[in-house]
């Protein structure tokens, strides 16, 4: 049997292959916004694994591995967002479970719109996002984790609670510059690197911005990180080091989901 013959590509300079490639991506894009939702139900592990062959023996065997220590999963749209979106909507989880740390952190919460002005952010654009969030955090005292899920799967709620969140990390990285300023890579200042890496939307999430958002809110995380390195164990780290995390985060190359014990 012949192969069939390819037609072979002819460079079009009247062509803008840009704007080409922008709108695969976005239809891209619009197909993962159809068929998965910002954040899941729970879901077992074994669903879980079926993200991957029964050749891909690495993240099996991982897989397997956070099976013994944790119960399930929630997996959460890779958008560039979904550190943020996924911190957010787990520790909010963790407050309507136990209200003992709801009035600190109600607090801090409330006390970010005024450092953030302090800082130069415009009060007519921080007032929007803070009253939004702080809008979802008041309702954490009645709602129910069902509830709490809708908010957190409506694009423009959900969204509005992220800005916030990246808006708390910029400012927190600028009031303590002059630690931070060491760890960042390139001939940046901390203000350039907040306004490029930061505080724009579909930014993926690196350690820096972790370590500023737990400190911030006085919110230690876990992360367990599963990728190609050897063994067949997760390795974690806790953010700040030495806390007790109450909450946990999955980490795959380029994307965090939720973990539950």
């Amino acid at each position: 049997m012949m192969a069939e013959k390819v037609a072979p590509f002819h460079f079009d300079p009247e062509k803008n292959y840009d704007e080409e490639t922008l709108a695969q991506q976005s239809e891209i894009e619009q197909e993962i916004a159809r068929t998965q939702a910002l954040i899941s139900d729970r879901i077992s592990f074994d669903r879980f694994s079926a993200d991957y062959s029964e050749e891909d023996q690495i993240y099996l065997h991982k897989i397997q591995d956070l099976k013994n220590r944790f119960s399930c999963v929630r997996k959460v749209r890779g958008d560039g967002n979904c550190f943020y979106r996924a911190f957010g909507f787990r520790y909010f989880e963790t407050l309507i479970d136990d209200k003992s740390d709801f009035n600190r952190f109600k607090d801090i919460a409330q006390k970010t719109r005024d450092d953030l002005v302090q800082l130069g952010f415009p009060e007519f654009t921080i007032d929007d996002f803070h009253e939004n969030f702080m809008d979802v955090v008041n309702k954490l005292e009645t709602c129910t984790g069902e509830e709490l899920l809708q908010t957190f799967n409506d694009q423009g709620l959900s969204d509005y609670l992220v800005v916030y969140l990246r808006l708390i990390v910029s400012g927190h990285l600028q009031k303590e510059a002059d630690f931070f300023t060491n760890f960042v890579e390139g001939e940046r200042g901390i203000k350039e690197f907040c306004n490029q890496e930061v505080e724009p939307m579909g930014k993926e999430c690196d350690h820096l911005q972790i370590i500023a958002l737990t400190s911030a809110l006085g919110v230690p995380v876990r992360v367990e990180y599963m990728d190609r390195g050897e063994g067949d164990q997760c390795n974690h780290h806790d953010f700040p080091e030495n806390s007790k995390p109450v909450l946990a985060l999955l980490y795959r190359p380029g994307h965090y989901d939720i973990l539950y014990t």
